[in-house]
Parts: structure tokens; C-alpha cells; sequence
């Protein structure tokens, strides 16, 4: 399958190391990744933050870069909730019916990276290796938009060598939530110090989760109490193979 790999602007300036995983993965799997050049933001920061007819030429641009792949993949649910539940939305602002038909063409051939392995593909063991213990925080739109359900986890389960542990409360939002953190900051303090402690309890080694920006904020907080818990987002876990121990 030749699928195209939706980067989102957050990984590629800070995490580009997800989108090589992404990468390595699917190659792995027998899959060709190509990588549009043209796309950037796809406007979820904008809209999220009441600028929603700014958004509007954003939403326009990754419709006409993506529509032509017959598979678009981001290791970012939140970004992917974007695309699937509010396109249509900016659409209807914009009075545009060839775009909202278009965007209900594209929206089917959006996937978040757990889903389109287990959902898509129909695979739960991709040849991972990773001695580690690792809990997995979902985050609030692969949880609750996407709702992926446990595919993360089945994902996670199959990978030889790992020692999976459960996270206590692991439903509960880590406080991040993009702007929020910065506009009800202590708040997002409060959640966040509830979701450290709980990854504390469980001892392990690595917090995963299917964003990097849910992880961003918890690495802060494990990083300053200088825990040596470390976060890694899943497709990163996904891509290790015994070859490079």
C-alpha cells in the first residue's frame, strides 16, 4: 500500500524522530511511505483557539495535498481528530459544498497510527522488540475522539520482550490539552502532578502514548523532579527491533 505520511507540524519541529519511526515501521511492514513536501500546520491550534476562519485556508491546503493517497497515517490523534470531526465543521463555516464533499471523500483515508495497523492493516505483532517496562497513557482524542480503544494496547502486548503495567486512573486527562495548559495553568498543574504520581506507582522505565504533545508535558514534569522515568511515543517502541540492542 503506498501511504502518506501526515507528519503534523508538532512532530516535525520537535519530535522528528516519531515520523522516522513511522517510517522505518511501515517500510518494515512491506508498505511504500511517501512524505507530501507542500503540507504544514492543518490548522487544529488555530481553530481550537476560536480562529476558525483562519483555519479555513489551512483546512483548504492539506485537502488538496492529501486527497490523491489512498492512505494518509499521523502518529498524532489529536491532529487526526482535527482532520475527521472538524473539517467538516470548517467546511459548513466556509459555506463551501465542494470542499465538505471533498473533506468526506479524504476523511475515511485518515488514520491515526494504532488504528490503521489494527483496524486497516489487521496487524497486532509488527516484529517489535523492547525489553523495557513501559506504561501507556491514552490520550484524550485517541481516547475520546478517535476512540480507538484498545488497539494501542494490543499493539503494545505483541511487542517481544516488553513488560507492559497498567496505569492507575489511566482515562484521566494528563492536563496538557494544548492552549489550556497555558491559559488555566495551575489547573493543568494539578492534573498533571495526579498523572506523574500514577506513572511513578507503576515503576516502569517508560510512559508511552500515541502524542507527543500529551508526552511533552509529562516528560516536563518527570524530567524536573529528575525521576529518570522517560517518555517515548509508541511508534518509537513499535519501530525497535532486536538489531538495534
Amino acid at each position: 500500500m503506498r501511504v502518506a505520511l501526515f507528519i503534523t507540524c508538532f512532530n516535525d519541529t520537535l519530535f522528528p524522530a516519531t515520523g522516522q519511526a513511522v517510517v522505518h515501521l511501515l517500510e518494515r511492514l512491506g508498505h511504500q511511505v511517501v512524505f507530501p513536501m507542500e503540507q504544514t500546520c492543518c490548522g487544529q491550534m488555530h481553530y481550537n483557539t476560536g480562529y476558525h476562519r483562519e483555519a479555513i485556508p489551512l483546512v483548504r491546503r492539506f485537502v488538496r495535498i492529501f486527497s490523491p493517497y489512498e492512505a494518509i497515517v499521523a502518529p498524532s490523534a489529536s491532529c487526526v481528530a482535527m482532520v475527521r470531526d472538524l473539517y467538516p465543521h470548517a467546511a459548513e463555516l466556509a459555506e463551501d459544498r465542494q470542499l465538505a464533499a471533498e473533506i468526506a471523500a479524504l476523511t475515511p483515508r485518515v488514520f491515526e497510527l494504532t488504528e490503521f495497523l489494527i483496524n486497516k492493516l489487521g496487524v497486532e505483532d509488527v516484529g517489535a522488540y523492547y525489553p523495557h517496562r513501559v506504561t501507556y497513557h491514552p490520550t484524550c482524542h485517541s481516547l475520546r475522539h478517535l476512540r480507538v480503544g484498545d488497539a494501542p494496547l494490543r499493539l503494545l502486548r505483541a511487542v517481544k520482550g516488553i513488560d507492559l503495567v497498567d496505569l492507575p486512573a489511566a482515562e484521566e486527562c494528563c492536563g496538557f490539552g494544548g492552549t489550556f495548559a497555558v491559559k488555566n495553568a495551575d489547573t493543568s498543574m494539578a492534573m498533571l502532578s495526579d498523572k506523574l504520581r500514577r506513572v511513578l506507582d507503576t515503576r516502569a522505565e517508560v510512559c508511552t502514548a500515541a502524542d507527543n504533545s500529551c508526552l511533552m508535558h509529562i516528560n516536563g514534569a518527570l524530567h524536573r523532579q529528575r525521576t529518570g522515568v522517560r517518555t517515548m511515543h509508541l511508534a518509537e517502541i513499535l519501530a525497535t527491533t532486536e538489531r538495534d540492542f
